[in-house]
């Protein structure tokens, strides 16, 4: 067909795009094609035509099987133009997860994209390997099978990193039972595995030169533990390189740290100077460290429990493998018979030295050979070379044998007790493989691929059949190349494998007789061929592709033989790991010998012993691998296959760079080709009825939609479209398509949305067309109109411009004869003025020079004093100043020595937060003293204008006096005048003077004007310069505001990190808890339980649990005898007593024995601990002694004593887990010893950083004093500037007084506080018999009054309660506490009682029990916030009474600053005793441990919700139309809608305001969810490539507004709220603008503030168009947004996802209550009729 896209073959890009330009029939030779650069070309058509293109809208499918068209061309198109355009690394092809390797790290797989893809199905996100992962775990948690991802590719395809992706994905999904560091256990032994087995190669600098299986436990969806099995590891590679390899890293990290003090022993040096090591002459590491490489395997052996000594042992090996390269063996003569080896030979001494074996053993046996005949024994000398291959075979044996105990001792510590369920396998193993020279490695490898190759075709045909029998389609066998004769050349009866190890048994075998052997065997195959070349070799066809094998070697390498003398050396070895590694397995490997001896028979007896057991059962490598081979196909047939393919898209690892030619070879040999193949000649286009109801509902005719029936819709439509029913199949719920069927229908789709979008652009440009008539015949006549009114307007105006004319010329006339004659008078009349003055200027200039001499002297005299006063004045400032300074000094050196003090520590410290409080107050002050200056400058202003004022009437008056003298002269002329008969003569000369005279007046005028303009000058800068003095204020102000911000911050960040530490700290006592459970199972012993004298309304958080230090004996008892009572054994019988049940219990179980002691030393501990912190949180006093002790108690015993048991392996193996449990409490002992650390010094800092901002506000007072006293000294009047500085100098001493009345009342407060104790400790008998007494008579009240007023007759409010009350308080008000039981109750009465108990104690000045009572309190109320974790509502009513306890000692506190909104009332119950700021402290971080807790508990509601309401819902019906028949994505409908989270977010919000919490916090709580909602919809927008689109922004963008609605609704604008939806307002916006020009881009750049640039670029690489409407983006349009967002972000570092667990930091806003003390109602539901109000 004419206009259609086929493909063509191509050398370089392999596949071609081409359109035919002349439709084909059939029987023509050649197909007419132009090419993409316009180019014409005729193809010849030999066998078959090429196959076509697949339609716009399918290419770059996330699933290659949607693709209509399935073919090789089709796969590479898509394929790049994901990777290359969209920058997709992962793509579905079936159930084949292929990978291409970007060569580039990429912020896909950070734990945010973890946590979006957990829990979701395959096809609601973008292909990732995270999907697959989540897959596998699904099936198994639901199915309860076992799982296993298969990874294969080339070396550098990235298998390694592909597979460490999956088991963080495990790890961190799955979390741990029981051990919590078994994820970092599973996780630790990459690094391990990688540092043994992987090397650099040619074509990758990490390759793993071993296959690997991975097997990790789960039990109830946990892990618990995994196993790793290796295959075919390259011992090869340990004493030969190729160029440009290395060895394995182990070697490498070990030379480069050889200078380390633990290793200098060792004799390492670079890896140049080794034989093992620089082979391939490339030493050095380009992508990582050698060292920090080691040091990470050192701490991955340490937490895998491999102790220090081993490891050096290890590394003592691994050096001597080192040196045993590097022994010289030199020939005895030129014929080679012989060979020895220098005694002296510094390699060979430190080998000996590092394996503890005798130098001379050593050089007999790697230059001699042992033969053993049936009677005698002979030492046959061996030749350079043999003894070089001897000595190369020692080293692939001793490393053989480190690498299987590394993978031992990994197994051993990754291994479960409990054992496991199900489990999940990632075999990471080599793809096929194919070089120049291909040996026995190449072959074993291509062997397994072949047997997984053979697996994978068989899980495709099933996996296909079961698709047709669910759907009960016909089904027809489908045939797939079946490489089951290729695996019978190889593994079959007589096959490649029997002929070798028949070959490797003969004691003559060699390698040509073994090729002579297959080419006799095995010619006949169609799968073995005979190369052409004379050289032993043969050729394996493969299943992808033909592999020429080299015969030289493979004799050898699969008896893989070791000297046996040389390994009796290892056996006799001092060193006990080597020991251990040679005997691991019995008695290894041995050559064989020969029977016939060829040297000097040995002297002495005759040993009768023959050949060892193990080397005749010595298994062949190929065996060996065969089996291995078998048992995995077992094991992987026995799960559930998951398939990773990963594909390097270039050989020179640069970064998005694609070889065509290199991916279709990987393509062809890692089976995806084969996947699409199968896939083709079935049916691999699917989709719902549904689906294809919606996608084709265009192509459905009128009387097909009569039907009800969905699937006889689809059915009668196919009927007519496709009309062969061989191309389709209808099944139950899906309808099955043939290749290129959907490429059908999408065309006709395309056709008949052309065709209605041809009549509708029909239609309207008719419309348009004369819409446009009307307006221009409209347009005409108005014109016509308007013409026709210009021209008549235009004669009129001509007739008015004539007439006007006329006038003008006659007025004109008039004013030019008047202006004559004017001038002539006024010519004679100015004449005759300066003739009549002249007498009478001469008299005039006289006085006016008595008068200017006059005002002279008055000027320089008054200057010559003002600037005498200034001088003197300046002198007596700087006096000041330097005085002041000096001062300022001596008292900033007493600071100093007052900060390096204990005691002024101790008091900094206690006083922290009323120093914040007293810096806020000094704030308030500094604002008011701003304002008082204010007002001052505005009064000055005012003097300002009125002094202007003055000024300009001055300026008048003078003027007017100037007026007047004007009136003298004209009077002097007319008298000069008189007399000009007389003064002829002088004349002229009298006038050349009065002209001299008046230039001099003008010039004083105009210099007197410049000084006026210079002062008014002066004056306007010194208001603008105060002006930036008041503007640098506020700012200052402003920082400081901003600081305080930043330290609530802090403090709330500290909060959640205790809050981190406290919840581990119960994680560990859990463990114990399950270790302890673990004992009682063990037959003999008895069982424990906890002691109920340690249960207390304290709850679980003992190790937070504030103890009381009230003068109370029980409670000093019940606190010493806790720790001994925590735990007692219960038997059947009578309790017998504890030292005879322990003893008795030793006798029989040491263990138990040591269990208990080891329980006993940790609750001393925690006791301890608990004790300390108390300590601390009452005194405030360094607790540096406190902190060590239980450190230091750790470390003084020994755990081999406190377990009580020898040193015996059995008991030690014994209690492992003891020993565990002890060390996890010393860590986090150490943890909370640290923080407490921390903690000081970040209050040390705040505290200089206080007194640093009080220096800089006194600076700022004083430059602004200094300011307004050098505006006033340059103001114009002195009396005015006086009257300021005397106003300035009175308020700087009452400001002094103040502050000394001040530090006067707070010594008289401090004095009458401890005249108050003195009081109360004289008067202590006396108050404990009367309140007891009053208690006693009040305590007879009946029940149904338990408000009782006082005997004074006025109310106290107060609440009398007694210390052993605390409990049923503690468990009334808040365990038990039901707001629903009280109903009309105030939401937060538990805060208000409390607050009068408390009272209570502060009047009886009993600190201990106040203290004690909200410790209690506090304990009380994490416990139930613990047990009611996910009830918002009981967390929201629990933080509105812990803020309003916290107000309400604020508000009845000593703090002034809190008094403002009491009345008289309130302020008589003041507190009197107590300070509380220690107490407000403690609320303050409950309080914001509990908005945490509220925020986590509403996100656990919302987060199920988010995605479905935001992206899934679709309010606007038909916008959006579903993608194309077969790609993957969900088909249930979404789970919310937006209503439902509208209305979740409602009732949160209800619950705030229904409970009585602050506005304020409620705003903050709404603000932090709806970041929730935006920053989850973003994320899952990045991730998602179906949502990206133009209709998915606009149903984007109408949720959003249906949310900014309901904040509207709500009276929310205000709340910040809004502004967090700021990036997913600007996605959406950016899915709905045009993108293709550079315009856009720039408007696009504009658009997106708040988007970082990953974000942008990666929503336009996932834009996905509509198809026949929009085009697809350039990639030259996003590199130009690119670079663009680049330069205006400044290039740094953005983020791709949103951290959505990231928390806003929190403000507890003060909040004065109403409601006084005395009115408070107490209802009878609470149960408190104990509590007697006073």
């Amino acid at each position: 067909m004419q206009g259609a896209r086929v493909w063509i073959p191509d050398s370089v890009d392999v596949w071609r795009v081409a359109e035919i330009t002349r439709g084909y029939k059939e029987g023509d030779t050649v197909l007419h094609l132009r090419l993409e650069d316009g180019s014409v070309l005729a193809y010849p058509i030999e066998s078959q035509l090429p196959p076509l293109c697949n339609p716009d809208c399918l290419s770059g499918a996330d699933d290659l099987v949607a693709l209509s068209h399935l073919h090789e061309p089709a796969v590479l198109h898509s394929l790049r133009r994901r990777f290359l355009e969209a920058n997709t690394v992962y793509t579905y092809c079936g159930i084949i997860l292929v990978a291409i390797n970007p060569y580039k790290p990429l912020p896909i797989y950070e734990e945010e994209v973890i946590y979006a893809y957990s829990g979701r199905e395959m096809g609601d996100m973008d292909p990732h390997i995270f999907a697959l992962a989540e897959e596998a775990y699904k099936q198994m948690v639901r199915f309860g099978k076992n799982q296993s991802l298969i990874i294969s590719g080339e070396s550098g395809a990235g298998k390694t990193a592909s597979a460490k992706y999956a088991m963080r994905y495990f790890t961190t999904v799955g979390g741990c039972l029981g051990d919590s560091s078994m994820e970092e256990k599973v996780l630790a032994s990459s690094p391990l595995m990688e540092a043994f087995g992987n090397a650099k190669t040619a074509r990758n600098d990490n390759s793993s030169r071993f296959g690997k299986y991975i097997e990790i436990g789960f039990s109830q969806a946990h892990v618990t533990g995994a196993t790793i099995k290796t295959y075919l590891l390259e011992k090869s590679r340990v004493t030969f390189q190729a160029k440009a390899e290395r060895n394995y890293h182990i070697f490498y990290q070990l030379c480069t740290s050889a200078t380390l003090p633990e290793l200098q022993g060792l004799g390492l040096r670079g890896a140049e100077s080794f034989h093992y090591t620089c082979q391939g002459q490339d030493t050095a590491a380009r992508s990582t460290s050698d060292a920090a490489d080691l040091e990470n395997t050192r701490q991955a052996f340490s937490l895998l429990g491999v102790p220090e000594d081993e490891q050096l042992e290890l590394f003592s090996i691994l050096a001597a493998i080192l040196h045993l390269g590097n022994i010289v063996v030199r020939g005895r003569d030129r014929r080679g018979d012989g060979c020895f080896v220098e005694p002296d030979d510094e390699a060979l001494g430190m080998f000996c030295s590092l394996l503890g074996v005798e130098v001379s053993q050593v050089t007999r046996w790697l230059c001699h050979r042992k033969l053993v005949t049936a009677g005698e024994t002979y030492l046959k000398p061996l030749s350079r070379q043999q003894a070089l291959d001897s000595r190369d075979a020692l080293a692939k044996h001793m490393y053989g044998q480190v690498f299987k105990w590394m993978v031992s001792r990994v197994n051993r510590a990754l291994r479960s007790l409990e054992g496991h369920h199900t489990s999940i396998g990632i075999l990471d193993i080599y793809g096929f493989e194919m070089f120049e020279l291909n040996s026995f490695e190449q072959f074993c490898i291509n062997y397994a691929n072949e047997k997984l190759q053979q697996l994978f075709n068989l899980n495709i045909f099933k996996l296909e059949q079961e698709e047709y029998v669910a759907e009960e389609i016909p089904w027809v066998f489908i045939d797939f190349c079946d490489n089951q004769p290729c695996i019978e050349l190889i593994e079959g009866r007589l096959g490649i494998l029997d002929l070798l190890n028949e070959e490797s048994k003969m004691p003559q075998g060699s390698d040509g007789s073994w090729a002579q052997k297959l080419y006799q065997t095995h010619l006949s195959s169609s799968h073995f061929q005979k190369p052409k070349r004379p050289t032993d070799a043969f050729i394996v066809c493969h299943f992808a592709g033909k592999v020429e094998y080299q015969c030289g070697g493979f004799v050898e390498k699969n008896r893989d033989a070791v000297p046996e003398e040389l390994v009796g050396l290892l056996r006799a070895s001092k060193s006990a790991l080597l020991a251990e590694l040679v005997l691991e397995e019995g008695d290894g490997a041995v050559s064989l010998q020969s029977r016939r001896s060829s040297g000097p028979r040995m002297t002495g007896r005759s040993s009768r012993r023959s050949l060892p057991s193990s080397q005749k059962s010595k298994k062949s490598i190929s065996s060996q691998f065969k089996a291995s081979l078998k048992r995995l196909m077992e094991m992987l047939g026995s799960t559930t296959q998951h398939y990773i393919r990963c594909i390097k898209p270039n050989d020179g690892k640069q970064p998005f760079v694609f070889d065509s030619r290199r991916a279709v070879e990987q393509l062809r040999a890692c089976g995806v080709l084969e996947t699409i193949r199968i896939s083709a000649l079935g049916y691999p286009s699917r989709c719902t009825y549904q689906e294809f109801l919606e996608r084709y509902r265009a192509l459905v005719s009128r009387e097909e939609l009569r039907s009800i029936n969905t699937k006889q819709i689809c059915n009668l439509a196919l009927e007519r479209l496709l009309q062969d029913p061989s191309k389709y199949r209808c099944g139950k719920n899906k309808v099955f398509f043939r290749a290129g069927q959907v490429a059908q229908l999408e065309e006709l789709r395309q056709r008949r949305l052309r065709a209605a979008c041809t009549l509708l652009q029909r239609h309207l440009r008719g419309w348009l067309a004369r819409r446009r008539f009307a307006r221009t015949r409209n347009a005409v006549v108005c014109l016509q109109r308007h013409a026709r009114g210009m021209l008549a307007r235009r004669f009129a105006r001509l007739l008015r411009r004539t007439r006007a004319a006329v006038t003008l010329q006659k007025t004109l006339r008039m004013v030019l004869a008047r202006r004559s004659y004017l001038r002539l008078r006024q010519a004679a009349l100015t004449i005759q003025a300066f003739a009549r003055g002249l007498f009478a200027r001469r008299l005039y200039q006289q006085m006016v020079r008595h008068q200017k001499a006059v005002v002279i002297q008055a000027a320089v005299r008054g200057w010559l004093a003002r600037s005498r006063y200034g001088r003197l004045r300046g002198a007596v400032i700087f006096l000041q100043c330097c005085y002041r300074r000096a001062r300022a000094r001596r008292e900033l050196r007493r600071l100093r020595l007052e900060a390096r003090s204990v005691e002024h520590y101790k008091q900094l410290h206690k006083g922290m937060e009323i120093k914040v409080i007293q810096l806020q107050c000094r704030l308030d002050e500094q604002a008011q003293e701003k304002q008082r200056l204010e007002e001052q400058l505005s009064g000055l202003n005012a003097a300002h204008a009125e002094e202007v004022q003055r000024l300009r009437a001055e300026v008048q008056r003078l003027r007017e006096e100037v007026a007047r003298d004007s009136q003298v002269q004209q009077l002097q002329e007319r008298l000069a005048e008189l007399e000009r008969l007389s003064m002829k003569s002088c004349l002229s000369q009298e006038v050349e003077e009065l002209r001299q005279r008046l230039a001099e007046v003008e010039a004083t005028k105009l210099q007197l004007g410049e000084e006026k303009d210079a002062v008014i000058q002066r004056i306007l800068e010194q208001s603008q310069d105060l002006e930036e003095q008041q503007q640098r204020a506020a700012r200052e102000s402003w920082g400081l505001r901003q600081e305080l911000e930043e330290e609530r911050a802090r403090y709330q960040s500290l909060v959640q990190e205790y809050t981190r530490l406290e919840q581990g700290y119960e994680n560990l006592r859990d463990e114990v808890a399950f270790h302890r459970l673990m004992a009682q199972q063990l037959p003999g012993q008895s069982t424990l339980r906890r002691s109920p004298s340690s249960e207390s309304f304290m709850g679980s958080d003992s190790s937070h649990m504030s103890l009381s230090t009230a003068p109370s004996r029980e409670g000093s008892d019940q606190q010493a005898e806790g720790p001994e009572e925590r735990w007692q054994p219960v038997t059947e019988g009578p309790e017998p007593s504890g030292e005879v049940l322990l003893n008795g219990s030793a006798e029989q179980d040491p263990i138990g024995k040591a269990y208990r002691l080891l329980l006993g030393q940790l609750s001393a501990v925690n006791e301890e601990l608990a004790r300390t912190r108390e300590e601390l949180r009452r005194s405030k006093a360094p607790v540096e002694l406190e902190e060590r002790k239980p450190l230091e108690f750790l470390k003084r015993r020994n755990i081999a004593e406190l377990l009580g048991l020898s040193r015996s392996p059995e008991k030690v193996a014994a209690n492992d887990d003891l020993k565990h449990a002890y060390d996890a409490v010393q860590v986090a002992n150490r943890l909370l010893a640290n923080q407490l650390r921390e903690e000081k010094q970040q209050h040390e800092e705040e505290v200089e950083g206080l007194h640093l901002d009080i220096c800089s506000l006194k600076q700022l007072s004083q430059q602004q004093a200094a300011l307004i006293q050098d505006l006033q000294r340059h103001q114009g009047q002195e009396g005015l500037q006086m009257h300021v500085l005397r106003l300035k100098e009175e308020n700087w001493e009452l400001a002094q007084k103040l502050e000394k009345q001040e530090r006067t009342m707070l010594k008289l407060q401090k004095q009458l506080k401890a005249y108050a104790k003195q009081i109360q400790e004289l008067t202590v008998k006396r108050e404990a018999t009367g309140p007891s007494q009053e208690l006693a008579t009040s305590a007879v009240v009946p029940s149904w009054s338990p408000m009782v007023p006082s005997l004074a007759g006025t109310s106290q409010a107060m609440l009398a309660w007694r210390m052993e009350d605390a409990g049923r308080i503690i468990k009334a008000i808040i365990t038990d506490y039901k707001p629903q039981s009280s109903p009309g109750a105030l939401p937060d009465l538990p805060a208000y009682v409390l607050f009068l108990c408390f009272r209570h104690a502060d009047h009886c000045g009993d600190e201990p029990r106040a203290r004690s009572l909200l410790d209690a309190a506090i304990d009380a109320i994490k416990r139930v916030m613990k047990k009611h974790s996910d009830d918002f509502d009981m967390v929201a009513l629990w933080l509105t009474n812990t803020c309003r306890l916290q107000n309400c000692l604020c508000q009845y506190s000593q703090d002034e600053s809190y008094w403002q909104g009491n009345t008289a009332r309130q302020n008589e119950h003041r507190l009197q005793n107590v300070d509380p700021q220690s107490c407000c402290r403690s609320l303050g971080a409950l309080a914001v441990q509990l908005y945490q807790q509220l925020i986590r508990t509403a996100e656990k509601r919302l987060k199920p919700m988010i995605v479905a309401a935001m992206l899934e819902s679709e309010p606007i019906q038909g916008l959006s139309s579903s993608c194309p028949p077969g790609r993957r994505r969900s088909s249930a409908a979404p789970a919310h809608t937006l209503p439902e989270l509208l209305q979740q977010l409602g009732s949160f919000h209800a619950a705030l305001d229904r409970h009585g919490l602050a506005p304020a916090v409620g705003h903050q709580v709404l603000r932090q969810l709806l970041f929730l909602v935006s920053g989850t919809t973003l994320n899952y927008l990045l991730l998602r490539k179906d949502t990206c689109s133009w209709s998915r922004g606009i149903q984007l963008r109408y949720n959003i507004s249906q949310l900014e609605q309901w904040l509207r609704a709500q009276g929310l604008q205000q709340s910040g709220a809004q502004q967090v939806l700021e990036p997913l307002i600007q996605a959406a916006q950016l899915l709905q603008v045009k993108k293709v020009t550079k315009e856009d881009a720039r408007a696009l750049c504009s658009l997106c503030t708040v988007l970082s640039p990953q974000q942008v670029v990666k929503i336009l690489r996932a834009y996905t168009p509509t198809v026949g409407l929009e085009e697809r983006i350039s990639p030259s349009f996003i590199s130009s947004v690119e670079e663009q967002l680049q330069q205006q972000h400044g290039g740094g570092p953005g983020q791709l996802l949103v951290d959505t667990s990231h928390l806003f930091p929190v403000h507890l806003p003060f909040a004065t209550s109403p409601l006084h003390l005395d009115e408070l109602h107490i209802p009878d539901a609470l149960n408190l009729p104990f509590l007697v109000r006073l």
